[in-house]
C-alpha cells in the first residue's frame, strides 16, 4: 500500500538528506550489482512504495542538481499510473472499466487505452501465452491459495470461458472498449510495473537527465546513458536457484530488462508445489523454466514477454522472439537436470553486454 499523500510529498521533494540518499542509493547499486565487473560508482537514488513493491530512481551522484527534482516528479507519476491501473482500488480508472464494459462501451484515458492495446498486440504475438484479460483466472487462483486448495478442473475450465482479451473490442477512433462476455476482468499484473516504468524513464528524459536507472520490485529495470564511466548500467541478474547470489552482470544502455520466474512467489498444496506464473491458455500454473529475463526497447513489453517466455519454454520462445517486431534479447535459465551445472540460454544478447560471474 502507498504512504499517505503528505509523507510521500515531503519525501519526494527532495527535503531528505543528501548524505542520506547517497547512502542508501550505494547499498541498493550494491543490490543490483555485485560484481568487479563492470562496477558501480558513487549513486544517488530516490525510492518510493507502489504496486506492493519498491520504486527506485537511481542517478549519477556527480549529476545535474535538477535531477533530484526530475526523480522526484518521476517517482510521483508512478503513484498516479497505480490509482489508475490497479484492481484492488474501486475507484481506480481500471477497476471501473472491469465494472463496466459488459454493459456498455466504456471511454478510457487515451494513455490507458494505448497500453492496453499495447497488450492485445503483444498477446497475439505470444500466441496468448500473455493475456492481460485473465483477471478473473488470476482472481480464482489468489482465492482457492487463501482457501489452502486448487482450483478444480471444473473451476477451470469454467473461468477460462471468461478469460481472454479475445472478448474484449477496441474502437481506435472513440477509444472505447467492450467486453463481449460478462466476467471478463482485466489484470495488468504482468505488464503494469514495467509500464509504470517505462513512464517514469520517460519523465526523467523529458525534465533533461540523461542518465538513470529505474526498477520496480528489481524484475523490472529500463536504464538510460552510462555510469562510472561504463556505456550504460551494470545490472546483477540472479542466481534463480540461490536468489541472494548473483549470476552474472548485464551492462544496460537506453533498453529495458526484466525477469520472471517462481523462486520468490509459489505456494506447495498437498507437497507440490505451485508457481505464481499460470499458463492462462490452460488455467493452470506453469514450472518450464527457473528463470525468464528480456531485453527490450521498453520496459512494459520486456515486462509482459518475460511471462510468456517463461509460459511458452526455450524453443517457442526463441521462435517468437524472432518474429516480433522489435530487436528483442532474452536470457533463459532451464531447470539443470541431475547433476548438471546451471547453464543459462543466451538468445540476441551481445558478448560485450555479459559478463558471468
Amino acid at each position: 500500500m502507498s504512504k499517505p499523500a503528505s509523507n510521500r510529498r515531503d519525501f519526494l521533494t527532495g527535503r531528505s538528506v543528501r548524505t542520506a540518499i547517497e547512502s542508501a542509493g550505494s547499498q541498493l547499486a550494491d543490490e543490483i550489482v555485485r560484481t568487479d565487473r563492470p562496477s558501480r560508482g558513487p549513486t544517488l537514488m530516490l525510492r518510493t512504495t507502489a504496486m506492493a513493491c519498491d520504486f527506485d530512481v537511481m542517478m549519477n551522484a556527480d549529476g545535474p542538481t535538477a535531477q533530484l527534482e526530475a526523480a522526484s516528479a518521476a517517482l510521483e507519476l508512478v503513484h498516479e499510473l497505480e490509482q489508475q491501473l490497479s484492481i484492488y482500488r474501486d475507484d481506480s480508472e481500471l477497476s471501473q472499466l472491469n465494472r463496466r464494459a459488459f454493459n456498455e462501451r466504456v471511454t478510457v484515458d487515451i494513455e490507458l487505452f494505448d497500453l492496453l492495446e499495447r497488450a492485445r498486440s503483444i498477446s497475439d504475438h505470444t500466441g496468448g501465452a500473455f493475456d492481460p484479460a485473465s483477471g478473473a483466472l488470476i482472481r480464482l487462483w489468489q482465492r482457492c491459495r487463501s482457501e489452502d486448495r486448487i482450483p478444480t478442473p471444473d473451476e477451470i475450465e469454467k473461468t477460462l470461458a471468461i478469460s481472454g482479451v479475445s472478448n474484449v473490442s477496441f474502437d481506435k477512433n472513440s477509444h472505447e472498449i467492450w467486453f463481449n462476455r460478462p466476467g471478463i476482468e482485466f489484470n495488468l499484473g504482468a505488464i503494469g510495473k514495467g509500464y509504470a516504468v517505462e513512464r517514469a524513464g520517460e519523465r526523467l528524459h523529458a525534465q533533461g537527465v540523461s542518465n538513470w536507472l529505474v526498477h520496480g520490485g528489481r524484475s523490472s529495470i529500463r536504464a538510460a546513458g552510462t555510469h562510472a564511466g561504463h556505456d550504460g548500467w551494470p545490472v546483477g541478474l540472479q542466481n534463480p536457484l540461490i536468489p541472494d547470489k548473483p549470476f552474472a552482470t548485464i551492462l544496460l544502455k537506453n533498453v529495458a530488462l526484466a525477469t520472471s520466474g517462481t523462486a520468490v512467489q509459489w505456494f506447495r498444496h498437498r507437497g507440490r508445489r505451485y508457481g505464481h506464473i499460470l499458463d492462462v491458455r490452460t488455467g493452470w500454473p506453469v514450472e518450464t523454466l527457473l528463470s525468464v529475463s528480456v531485453i527490450a526497447p521498453d520496459s512494459a513489453t520486456a515486462d509482459a514477454l518475460s511471462t510468456a517466455f517463461f509460459v511458452l519454454g526455450v524453443e517457442k520462445s526463441l521462435q517468437c522472439c524472432d518474429n516480433l517486431p522489435d530487436s528483442v534479447g532474452a536470457i533463459f535459465f532451464p531447470l539443470p537436470k541431475h547433476g548438471q551445472t546451471l547453464e543459462p540460454i543466451l538468445h540476441n544478447v551481445s558478448p560485450e553486454i555479459w559478463f558471468p560471474g
